[in-house]
Order: structure tokens, then sequence, then C-alpha cells
């Protein structure tokens, strides 16, 4: 399948916009993690970036084609809750599944 150069260049340009959503998010997400971690009592810094967290989120599934369905869990919850846990809680979890 060949592409025309404005085809080309705009898949090129879609790509790119994956790829710096998914840096976003990423980054946002180990930011949240560390504070996470490391500051539990600072309500507002993890609000804040957990709020951007879920919009870097939205984002990227609306960039790769997903829907926003109403019953998805925002990532920042999610997260929350794995932050919490200790180290070795997941790992146990998995072997009783």
């Amino acid at each position: 399948m060949r592409y025309s150069r404005a085809e080309y260049a705009k898949m090129l340009a879609a790509q790119h916009e994956v790829a710096r959503a998914e840096e976003d998010y990423n980054r946002l997400r180990a930011a949240y993690l560390e504070i996470a971690r490391n500051e539990p009592g600072h309500e507002v810094a993890l609000a804040m970036i957990g709020a951007d967290m879920d919009r870097a989120h939205a984002h990227l599934q609306v960039l790769v084609g997903l829907p926003q369905l109403p019953f998805t869990h925002d990532p920042s919850r999610t997260l929350a809750a794995e932050a919490t846990r200790e180290p070795g809680e997941h790992e146990k979890e998995k072997e009783s599944a």
C-alpha cells in the first residue's frame, strides 16, 4: 500500500502527536507515583497532578481512537490505590488469582 506525500505527512504527524501524548501521560504518572509514595499527605499536589494525568489519559485515548466510556475509572484513582499498597502486595494478589 502506497501513501501520497500528504497522507504520509499526516500519518507521521499523528504518530508524533500520539508519542508526545504518551510521554506526557507517563511523565505525569511518574510524578503522581513519586508524590504518593514520598509525600502522601500532600493532597493538593496529588489532586492537581491527578487531574492533569486524567486529562492526558483521556487525550491519549481520543488520539488512539478509543471511546471515552462512562464506567472507566480515572487513572489517578487506580494509581492512588496502587501507590498505597506495599511493594510486595501486588505480586501476592497475582499469585492467589
